[in-house]
């Protein structure tokens, strides 16, 4: 438990040391954390064994909650714009989950993309109001009234991005070790047992849902700031698979490798977009079954291995030091 909480802290200020360090990748950290943030509701959904294939419709609730606020309010505050996100996503996440959350398997999965692609063409078909494929832009946003230059809101967004996503792992660490969090555990293993006890599957599912949706437009909504734009591309079933693909490529059983997966996610798309044109999705197919293969709980499980294996290695070395030296 400390040891999590060290490098919990130690990760919280090497992030906070990197614009004084590599200053031009703190837009590309937003964008990870961002992410991120997104990953880790699809990750408490998969706490129940529940995979959403829709759940970048929330991803662009957020980032259109911003769009349509800077739009039609000229100097919108920050905190007015990511608390609008996630009370719009948040009652979204409500009135689907209450539909969907009746469902398990592969009809949740389907039916969660059935809701995106519906959302997703609204986005297409309705361009005076969305802006159609071209989708619309995000004005930034003043905080407490203040106006900023484009390098000093970059430097600022980054450290509240920062902030929420230190929040938001504590707080789903924290739900995920509660009753609710160990209540959906058991909407994967015995519902039966789980109504015996007095609590409703359908209704710890739902927080589940509503929690997961959250994190979705939050997500979504620092996502469209740090990008200027949302767009429908945020709402399509790719976004969804690419959530899910992270969740599995980072851990699904661990809020940090929401983080880490999305970090290498990002990292292998960018360069190998960079090294060879359209194949960054074969070399991240070719990594994601390397991983599976040798660690199923993703990078998590595969960091801790390899910090396993050579903690006793070094024990036993320790051990036939001390023989020797006993001799």
């Amino acid at each position: 438990m400390k040891k999590g909480f060290a490098a919990f802290f130690i990760v919280i200020l090497v992030l906070a040391l990197v614009p004084f360090t590599i200053g031009n990748s703190t837009t590309f950290v937003s964008m990870v954390l961002a992410k991120g943030l997104a990953v880790l509701g699809i990750l408490i959904l998969m706490r129940a064994d529940q995979v959403s294939f829709g759940h970048a419709m929330f991803f662009a609730i957020g980032a259109y909650t911003a769009a349509f606020l800077s739009t039609h309010y000229r100097g919108v505050d920050l905190t007015v714009m990511i608390a609008a996100a996630i009370v719009v996503s948040t009652l979204a996440g409500a009135l689907v989950g209450a539909f969907v959350t009746r469902y398990r398997g592969i009809f949740f999965g389907m039916i969660n993309l059935a809701f995106s692609m519906v959302f997703y063409s609204i986005l297409e078909k309705a361009f005076h109001i969305t802006g159609g494929s071209d989708g619309m832009r995000i004005r930034r946003p003043t905080l407490f009234g203040m106006e900023f230059r484009r390098a000093e809101f970059d430097l600022l967004i980054y450290y509240v991005i920062v902030g929420l996503a230190a929040v938001c792992c504590y707080l789903v660490w924290r739900y995920l070790r509660s009753p609710m969090g160990q209540a959906l555990r058991a909407v994967k293993s015995n519902e039966t047992r789980l109504e015996y006890i007095g609590l409703s599957a359908k209704g710890v599912l739902l927080a589940g849902y509503i929690a997961s949706a959250a994190l979705c437009g939050l997500g979504g909504v620092l996502m469209g700031i740090v990008q200027g734009l949302a767009t429908p591309e945020h709402a399509f079933w790719t976004r969804s698979s690419e959530l899910i693909f992270i969740a599995v490529l980072g851990g699904a059983g661990h809020v940090a490798g929401a983080f880490a997966g999305t970090l290498i996610f990002e990292l292998v798309r960018t360069f190998a977009a960079a090294l060879l044109n359209d194949s960054w999705q074969l070399i991240l197919g070719v990594t994601l079954i390397l991983i599976i293969l040798w660690a199923p709980g993703g990078l998590v499980e595969l960091s801790k291995r390899l910090f396993g294996r050579r903690r006793v290695h070094e024990g036993k070395v320790a051990t036939s030091v001390s023989v020797e030296a006993g001799r």
